[in-house]
């Protein structure tokens, strides 16, 4: 792997932890966007994989992609390299967690609304402030409208406004809210508990919501209930599953 310059990364059983680390708010340009897709990219065949996390060293997550790079000169690189990002996150099977602090803006929020669960500070902000320098957030006005509805999406990529983490999860963007001084300890129960399960079948559930998004009733109780029996239940995981629950005992999960 490439040396990082501004990411810190670790993995552990099971979790893949990326660290933003480009002082003071973290924002990205098109080095560091190439450094998250670089790790993205490996993590999409890796079969051990529990959970991934992004978090940031500082005081805020990220406030967003330089406003140099979208200069005419750079913007054609730029796109699609932040596009990437979003294209692998929706290749990877495993449970994506952002753990936000202080700003998270523009293409900040747009990275942390692309992962399946935000546990963030109770001092947080989100906003897509990018109509304030003359933009518009590509992923943002794709993806919330899926979250928050299409006029709520609306009024958040208009307005510009900031949202508080309270806010943000009455809208339905974040999961969790932290107490203050407790983000890190909120963000690593839910990591533990997806890290106690085994790699595939983790994968098996989150494919099961992902797969049939947007499908009729019908069509999409038949294609989980053939994830079910034609999958599932073919698993060792599951077999072993069921035995440590009847032998009341830890189960011992194979990843088969």
């Amino acid at each position: 792997m490439t040396d990082l310059k501004y990411l810190k990364f670790e993995k552990s059983d099971g979790v893949a932890r990326i660290t933003l680390n480009r002082p003071k708010f973290n924002m990205m340009d098109i080095d560091m966007i190439k450094e998250i897709n670089s790790l993205l990219e490996s993590f999409v065949s890796e079969q051990d994989l529990k959970c991934v996390v992004f978090d940031a060293e500082g005081k805020h997550f990220c406030t967003g992609v330089e406003v140099a790079d979208h200069k005419p000169d750079k913007v054609d690189d730029m796109i699609p390299n932040f596009n990437r990002i979003f294209e692998l996150l929706e290749q990877i099977d495993v449970p994506v967690v952002a753990v936000v602090q202080g700003f998270c803006l523009g293409g900040g929020m747009e990275l942390a609304i692309a992962c399946d669960i935000i546990v963030a500070d109770k001092g947080a902000s989100f906003g897509q402030p990018e109509i304030k320098v003359g933009f518009f957030p590509p992923y943002a006005a794709i993806r919330l409208p899926q979250l928050v509805g299409p006029a709520k999406a609306i009024e958040i990529c208009t307005t510009g406004s900031f949202y508080s983490a309270a806010e943000s999860k009455a809208l339905g963007m974040v999961a969790h809210v932290a107490e203050e001084g407790q983000l890190s300890e909120t963000a690593e129960k839910i990591v533990k508990e997806i890290r106690g399960n085994s790699p595939l079948i983790i994968r098996l559930n989150k494919r099961a919501v992902r797969q049939h998004l947007g499908l009729d009733f019908k069509q999409a109780l038949a294609g989980v209930s053939d994830l079910f029996l034609n999958q599932l239940m073919k698993t060792e995981d599951t077999l072993e599953g069921i035995a440590s629950y009847e032998e009341k005992r830890k189960p011992a999960w194979k990843n088969k």
